[in-house]
């Protein structure tokens, strides 16, 4: 049984005449007529009821022509697939990336390289003004980023993945207190903080102003792994998003801390709206759909 037996079957009801369906496939009326006695001989069974014109399918022919037209949307699904797979092979996908939300990074690789075995990534750690402007310049394809920092109208399209939420954190022999801590309480605690460019500085120094307190502040560092390394070494508490803590803490135990009500932003992924978007950016945008991490960065 050969597909094109298939194809002539379906070309045959959809036509009602040999002729049309022959030229529809671009073979001749015998070649068409010959390829379904053939198919009837393969299955021992009469599919097309004949006298000198096309005079329907038997019960047997109609049950054979819904087999055909499964098979060939399925051999469609395959070709699809296949395509997919040749325009996808070697693809890059270039992301830029704001410190604080770090720790989702292993989790999108691992989503878009399950879907993509053969993506190559770009990962470049900046700001969400940077991203943003990566974006503008064709730079970068996605940005994870907070999604209030996107012009509202600006060219992208966003998707949301997770509210940031803050904490208080730092290692022994530096002793937390235990249970939920109020900004107001943390005046003497000697603090590392990211600078007051970063966005997520601006929110802690909002709580703390709204709390009406000055912090004791030892360290401020738009370095990410300078700061974790104040707090793993014992010396300085610090106050970050969930995203951004240390995963590798070494010797020392890491305490956390809920802290009070504060702003929460929306932590998610941006890109230019495409007008002709290719394969692989349409295929990333569609993973990224199905992601979920509200869960993975919450701490009660």
């Amino acid at each position: 049984m050969f597909l094109r037996q298939l194809t002539y079957l379906i070309a045959l009801d959809h036509y009602r005449h040999f002729s049309r369906a022959a030229e529809s496939c671009g073979v001749s009326q015998p070649a068409l007529s010959a390829a379904i006695r053939q198919l009837e001989s393969e299955l021992g069974i009469t599919i097309i009821r004949r006298t000198r014109r096309f005079n329907g399918l038997t019960d047997e022919g109609r049950r054979v022509l819904d087999w055909a037209r499964q098979t060939l949307a399925a051999l469609d699904g395959l070709r699809q697939e296949a395509a997919f797979a040749q325009q996808v092979a070697g693809g890059t996908l270039s992301i830029g990336v704001m410190p604080p939300s770090l720790q989702a990074m292993p989790l999108l690789m691992e989503s878009f390289r399950t879907a993509i075995p053969g993506l190559h990534l770009q990962v470049r750690l900046g700001s969400s003004t940077d991203t943003i402007h990566g974006l503008r310049q064709q730079q970068l394809d996605l940005g994870l980023v907070y999604l209030d920092q996107i012009p509202p109208d600006g060219p992208f399209e966003t998707r949301s993945l997770y509210t940031e939420q803050h904490v208080l954190v730092a290692a022994e022999p530096l002793e937390l207190p235990a249970g939920r801590q109020d900004w107001s309480c943390l005046a003497d605690l000697p603090l590392c903080l990211l600078s007051p460019e970063m966005r997520t500085r601006q929110i802690v120094d909002a709580a703390f102003g709204q709390a009406g307190v000055t912090p004791t502040i030892m360290l401020e560092t738009n370095s990410l792994e300078i700061l974790c390394g104040e707090v793993l070494g014992g010396r300085l508490a610090s106050i970050l998003p969930v995203a951004a803590l240390p995963t590798h803490t070494g010797r020392n135990r890491l305490q956390i801390r809920p802290l009070g009500a504060c702003a929460v932003p929306e932590v998610g992924l941006v890109r230019l709206a495409p007008t002709q978007p290719t394969t692989l950016a349409t295929r990333v945008w569609e993973i990224a759909a199905t992601l979920e991490m509200r869960d993975v960065f919450a701490i009660g």
